[in-house]
């Protein structure tokens, strides 16, 4: 693969391990340091995650009219600095709960705009017959990173506490903002755009809304990252008031979980050659989720098992099925339109998140942590049903070009290198957010 593939392939791999450590660090600080209640720590997860209801969609547009590699470095540089200030205001012994809440929002702010240039960035950097390789090794450092991170995250809290670990996140921002900055592909400059913002998100919208497999897709994913995003954001809680584990023990304990995305990174490509890349996805998607019922039945000792197998399989199921999706999008898509298409799947599959979150919250203050994490499992178990609604049922494999795509479209996707050539789509994108470094479905 190209030399440019592999300097992206490093700030991917520098900023996730940097965002795991960060997303034990983060939640561990509000719970043990500023004894923010189970309401509060579910807020830094909708505040990570709002921003994507907030500007997702202008972003998406915005992100079609600019050459793709310098927003991201400038997203990069941005995050660097947040993340900075965490570590610092510790020190100086000022740090509130109210500041964590306002890196969070800024933070993702900063990561809508960089998932979104990173997806649509990608597929120039490789042909069309590299694109299912590379995004599996994407989404398999990412899994790797959340694996290690968390352990690390662990250490670090128990030497130098949780605060002087969110320093190791900016330093990864500043890494990848290198790497970055030494790619040598020249990425064309975007047409001049005649059309009013509002518009190109109009259409964005309209392509997903009209599309069946997009549709149905979107559905599915953000309903499923609504119990997906409530028990995760309530885990950290979870362990240390209820179940009974240190600091240290919920950074192995989350480690160990991550394990399921390397693996479902590793089997993304060869079940969908063998099986299809419709029938993987059904498979991967509503095969996993009701091994979430095993979470909240999390006990001290031998119990804690229960809580690794099935974050674990959840794990294996959720990157498996984001690794076949987003590839499926990549191709499926006219390059012109995928920024706007992957934020608006994304406005809806991430907007969903803090919504998760808060009700996960409000349940757990109403009835108490366990029984909400009930709730959430419980609820993601049943989403799976929505994939059987479209024309997934119906195929062996997904689609690799648009349904009404014009010739110039054809054309364009040959230039940009991202030809369909009949091989099964199989893909990563980019999951994650700097609390809780466990997977969701973008």
């Amino acid at each position: 693969m190209s030399r440019g593939f592999r300097l992206l392939w490093g700030a991917e791999a520098s900023s996730k391990l940097g965002s795991s450590i960060t997303g034990v660090a983060l939640p561990l600080i509000a719970v043990t340091t500023l004894n923010a209640t189970a309401f509060q720590s579910t807020l830094l997860y909708a505040a990570t995650w709002l921003p994507w209801l907030l500007i997702g969609l202008p972003a998406g547009a915005w992100v079609d009219r600019l050459r793709r590699r310098p927003v991201m470095i400038a997203c990069d540089l941005v995050s660097a600095l947040l993340f900075l200030s965490i570590p610092v205001a510790a020190w100086l012994g000022v740090l509130t709960l109210g500041q964590l809440l306002a890196v969070s929002v800024a933070a993702g702010a900063a990561a809508v705009f960089f998932q979104t240039a990173n997806q649509a960035y990608l597929p120039s950097l490789l042909t069309s017959s590299e694109l299912a390789r590379g995004n599996a090794v994407l989404h398999g450092t990412e899994s790797t990173m959340q694996v290690a991170g968390p352990g690390i995250a662990g250490v670090i809290v128990h030497l130098v506490g949780a605060a002087s670990a969110v320093l190791v996140d900016a330093f990864s921002f500043a890494v990848s903002a290198l790497c970055l900055t030494a790619i040598r592909h020249r990425e064309r400059r975007p047409a001049r755009e005649q059309t009013r913002l509002g518009k190109d998100v109009i259409e964005g919208i309209r392509f997903v809304a009209r599309d069946p497999y997009l549709r149905v897709l979107t559905g599915y994913g953000a309903a499923s990252n609504i119990g997906l995003i409530g028990y995760q954001s309530l885990l950290v809680v979870f362990l240390v008031r209820d179940v009974g584990v240190g600091g240290s023990t919920v950074g192995v304990l989350i480690a160990a979980i991550s394990c399921g995305g390397v693996l479902g990174a590793a089997v993304a490509t060869p079940l969908s050659r063998r099986v299809g890349t419709a029938r993987a996805m059904l498979l991967c998607e509503m095969g996993a989720t009701p091994f979430g019922l095993l979470i909240p039945m999390t006990r001290p000792g031998a119990g804690l098992t229960l809580l690794v197998v099935g974050g674990a399989v959840i794990g294996v199921g959720v990157v498996a099925g984001n690794v076949v999706k987003a590839a499926f999008r990549q191709q499926y898509t006219p390059p012109r339109l995928l920024g706007r298409v992957v934020v608006s799947m994304q406005f809806l599959n991430l907007g969903a998140v803090p919504l998760g979150a808060l009700i996960a919250g409000g349940l757990a203050t109403a009835i108490g942590t366990r029984p909400a994490m009930w709730c959430m499992t419980g609820g993601l178990a049943l989403t799976g049903l929505i994939l059987l609604i479209g024309p997934l049922k119906r195929r062996r494999d997904l689609p690799v070009s648009a349904l009404g795509e014009t010739p110039a479209d054809a054309v364009e996707r040959q230039v940009d290198g991202t030809a369909a050539d009949g091989l099964s789509a199989v893909d990563g994108e980019p999951v994650g957010s700097t609390v809780v470094p466990l997977p969701s479905r973008g």
